[in-house]
């Protein structure tokens, strides 16, 4: 399939890259480094959105490495996700969900990836029996959804999505069933060609069993004919289509381009969800966390051109202990919610913490 061949022609390494972008020798002894450790990969069509003229250019900024991923201060898991693993690929860290990391790759490698440990390098985290998952499931009936990512399950075969699909449907418990793929930004191809994923996904979402897809749109330029034509053969499938961003430095922490993104995901049918603080990761703190400060005033600016339908995100952080709302300031104090805990004592728990400017996560507040 086309498709496949447009998966495989992407950027891997700075020989191919150069050619698109412009590398001083000394940038690509540097970025050689970098992509040693994390390595590089860029489909021809993402790669196609960045302004060659525009040395700051956000998208440009969210896929090639740059030397910032040689600072090291943070966490390669910053969510202890290690702690929530019940076998290889599974995680139950939250009581009603399941998440299951069914592949390693992605179409397009982010720099700002939180599971950086693992996306393009080792398999050892990601799932290898499927049946075995499928049993821990349905042995716990508190588990009402799940969800599916990665790396980004779509880069795999219908195949193996279809007997994924088909497995966890059996599950008499499970409400729906969630997808995390950023396919719609990246390589829409993937969607719009694929007959056969689209149908699929078609059958598969049911009254009672709904299918959600879980996009990834940081930027209104990354909204294209192409990108909305895939958009559009999910819900014309049945999917219902939500978008979680990430607060990026230099990408997106600006609040017309944020209420922008917001209000054009909604023109195309997607449901803003979450916006997410960048996680303290190695190799990406330095480069794209704004501090939590600014970042709750450029959201709260943001709100200001957005709708109903556009402002029904959270600004939240994955942190160890639950998913927190950054909810809002008052003096000296920044105010927090467990918009869902690992623990029950803290589920609704509404807290508060002294203000700091510089401090980009919970762990850094006093």
């Amino acid at each position: 399939m086309i498709w496949k061949e447009k998966l495989k022609k992407g950027i891997c390494n700075i020989e191919q890259l150069v050619k698109y972008i412009d590398l001083t020798k000394k940038e690509q002894i540097q970025l050689q480094k970098i992509i040693k450790k994390h390595p590089i990969k860029i489909t021809e069509y993402y790669l196609s959105l960045i302004d060659k003229n525009d040395p700051n250019d956000p998208i440009k900024k969210m896929v090639i490495p740059s030397i910032g991923e040689f600072d090291l201060s943070g966490s390669y898991d910053t969510s202890d996700e290690q702690k929530n693993t019940k076998m290889p690929g599974l995680q139950h860290k939250y009581a009603q969900t399941a998440l299951i990391l069914l592949t390693n790759r992605c179409s397009t490698y982010c720099r700002y990836c939180f599971r950086k440990r693992l996306v393009g390098l080792s398999k050892k985290e990601i799932l290898h029996k499927l049946n075995d998952a499928v049993k821990y499931i349905k042995k716990h009936h508190e588990i009402n959804n799940v969800l599916v990512t990665g790396g980004d399950p779509f880069v795999l075969s219908t195949k193996i999505i279809k007997r994924t699909l088909e497995s966890l449907l059996t599950i008499p418990h499970l409400n729906f069933i969630r997808f995390g793929t950023k396919i719609p930004v990246t390589l829409p191809d993937r969607i719009i060609e694929d007959k056969d994923l689209v149908d699929l996904l078609k059958k598969s979402s049911k009254k009672d069993k709904r299918l959600y897809i879980v996009t990834h749109f940081n930027h209104p330029r990354e909204i294209t004919k192409k990108s909305t034509d895939a958009i559009e053969k999910l819900i014309s499938s049945g999917l219902i289509i939500n978008n979680q961003m990430v607060l990026l430095k230099g990408v997106n922490d600006n609040a017309e381009i944020i209420s922008d993104l917001q209000n054009k995901l909604v023109e195309i049918g997607v449901n803003p969800y979450y916006i997410f603080q960048c996680r303290p990761v190695k190799r990406v703190k330095k480069t794209f966390q704004v501090p939590l400060y600014k970042g709750y005033y450029i959201i709260e600016k943001a709100k200001q051109n957005l709708h109903g339908l556009s402002k029904r995100f959270k600004y939240v952080m994955s942190h160890k202990t639950g998913k927190i709302e950054i909810v809002g300031i008052i003096n000296d104090d920044m105010y927090f919610k467990y918009h869902q805990a690992e623990s029950l004592k803290n589920s609704g728990k509404f807290f508060k913490k002294k203000i700091s400017k510089t401090a980009g996560w919970l762990d850094d507040l006093k």
